[in-house]
């Protein structure tokens, strides 16, 4: 049977196929029944789903991340699509091909990593170059770095999103620079390169999108901050010492990026090149969330629902026009 995919799911679908369940939590109805809310998803995107008049046994026997084979039933609630499963049977990870259950990209992952590449390779100032070939000749942490998502839900969400995120980043960049010939073009490059480096360790992508224990515990601005002082300090050993306002800067892009306190960052952008690249960030991240609204969004009209956009920027709710409906 072919699979029936969340992205093709009509309202009144009857289910029997295997999705991959994050996140189950039990819970009770105001009546003090109990059922389970949780999130089951492939490739081509993920659905609420609730079984009703579910038990602590049930409950008990599903994984917090893995496979089930569900029988269920599709409807609308709220403008968005959810599952209503009676019956649900647990699937062994060997049983299943990962590759239908992760979201990718879309885009040729090794073209655009060259692409970033001779994009980076327009940096002149030697303590920067130094610096980025640390990183680049690092080879599992560039495998992760291509592999990674860019975040779990809000935006590049996908096998390969940190990679798409930052490439999109770095086009843009090179762009608008020479429209302002006062702004360090190079800090700019290789803030934005490292500014979600350690999304690499934050996350979790091998089974499902989740936050390691050292992603809660610390977060991927502290971390890529912690991780540039240890690149400055393998390079020392070898008898390259960077320039402390060099460190100090690009440290400061890695801290600020998110712009506002309120949204993560330890510091509040300083320099010209903090808010460039703090612009370009939410930049690309707010249009990337639009286009998955626009091509995933269950409105049948000519706009998106209402979705809850709080990206870099607070929480507020956007609606969109789809361009490709009449």
């Amino acid at each position: 049977m072919e699979h029936q995919y969340i992205a093709d799911l009509k309202a009144g679908t009857l289910l029997q196929d295997i999705y991959m369940v994050t996140q189950p939590v039990l819970r009770n109805t105001t009546r003090g029944d109990f059922y389970i809310a949780m999130f089951l998803s492939d490739k081509t995107g993920r659905a609420n789903c609730r079984i009703w008049s579910a038990t602590q046994e049930l409950y008990d026997s599903i994984p917090k991340e893995g496979f089930v084979r569900v029988k269920a039933k599709t409807e609308l609630y709220q403008g968005n699509m959810q599952i209503v499963a009676n019956n649900v049977e647990v699937v062994d990870p060997s049983e299943v091909n990962l590759e239908d259950f992760l979201p990718k990209t879309s885009k040729d992952i090794p073209a655009m990593f060259a692409q970033l590449k001779q994009n980076l390779a327009q940096i002149q100032d030697d303590n920067l170059k130094a610096l980025l070939r640390e990183y680049l000749s690092d080879r599992e942490l560039m495998q992760k770095f291509c592999k990674a998502p860019a975040a779990i839900k809000m935006h590049h969400a996908y096998i390969g999103g940190l990679l798409e995120h930052t490439h999109n980043m770095l086009e843009v960049a090179t762009r608008i620079l020479p429209l302002y010939p006062n702004v360090q073009a190079d800090l700019v490059l290789a803030g934005i390169f490292l500014h979600d480096i350690c999304k690499t360790s934050e996350l979790s992508y091998d089974l499902a999108f989740s936050y390691t224990m050292t992603g809660q515990l610390l977060g991927h601005i502290v971390q890529a901050a912690i991780m540039l002082d240890q690149k400055a300090d393998v390079l020392l050993d070898k008898g390259i010492e960077i320039d402390r306002a060099v460190l100090d800067n690009l440290t400061h892009i890695i801290l600020s990026h998110h712009g506002k306190y309120e949204f993560g960052s330890p510091k509040l952008p300083a320099t010209p090149e903090a808010l460039m690249v703090n612009y370009i960030d939410d930049l690309d991240a707010k249009m990337n969330f639009v286009e998955d609204a626009q091509l995933n969004d269950g409105a049948d009209d000519e706009w998106t629902n209402w979705k809850p956009l709080s990206i870099n920027a607070g929480t507020r709710y956007l609606r969109t026009k789809v361009m490709n409906k009449k």
